[in-house]
């Protein structure tokens, strides 16, 4: 990761979606992308994952001898591997970060750690559901890629909570749930 002279990298806001699968992350982010369109100083970058995209996730495919090749060629602002697939996030968002924008993405709750030393004003918003509700939404998706739903359901989420700034529970409207979402990216706080 590049980081400024000064410090993390800024002025702009590194907003920052982790929680667990079948959290709702994707569905909030699609909605939250949608209420902040016309807003150019707000960024949703595609996330490279050496996976097909799919209706669930408009993400970059890419083989993964490609990824590897990027990611020694400094392609990539962040990199991690989450259920036997790896991910990034493009350099470009430092650009978008530099210029004063908020850039807005889902990360995995490894990363967060390093993302907080590289970047100046760092956001990391939790999503999260109670655990039957988590477990009715990945039965539903039934991607293939998802891997073990067991495995996904016994990951611990302890530390996301740990290292949040805003936690939503995502049990309820998704329309309202995504209102939220775009307060904190919009830097308007909330209440419930």
């Amino acid at each position: 990761m590049a980081q400024d002279a000064a410090g993390g990298i800024g002025p702009g806001r590194l907003v920052l979606v982790v929680g667990p699968s079948g959290a709702g992350k994707d569905t909030l982010l699609r909605l939250a992308q949608a209420a902040c369109i016309v807003d150019p100083d707000i960024v949703f970058p595609r996330r490279v994952v050496t996976r097909a995209s799919s209706a669930d996730e408009d993400n970059i495919a890419m083989s993964h001898d490609n990824f590897l090749r990027a990611r020694s060629h400094g392609d990539f602002a962040v990199h991690w591997e989450a259920h036997g697939h790896s991910y990034a996030l493009p350099l470009e968002i430092n650009d978008d970060i530099r210029a004063g924008r908020a850039v807005v993405a889902n990360v995995s709750r490894t990363v967060i750690g390093a993302l907080r030393k590289a970047y100046a004003n760092v956001v990391v918003v939790t999503i999260t559901a109670p655990p039957e509700v988590l477990a009715q939404r990945l039965a539903a998706r039934a991607r293939h890629s998802d891997g073990n739903i067991a495995d996904r359901l016994a990951r611990s989420i302890d530390d996301a909570s740990a290292n949040a700034d805003i936690t939503i529970l995502n049990a309820g409207s998704a329309d309202y749930h995504s209102r939220q979402l775009v307060r904190v990216i919009r830097n308007e706080g909330w209440h419930e």
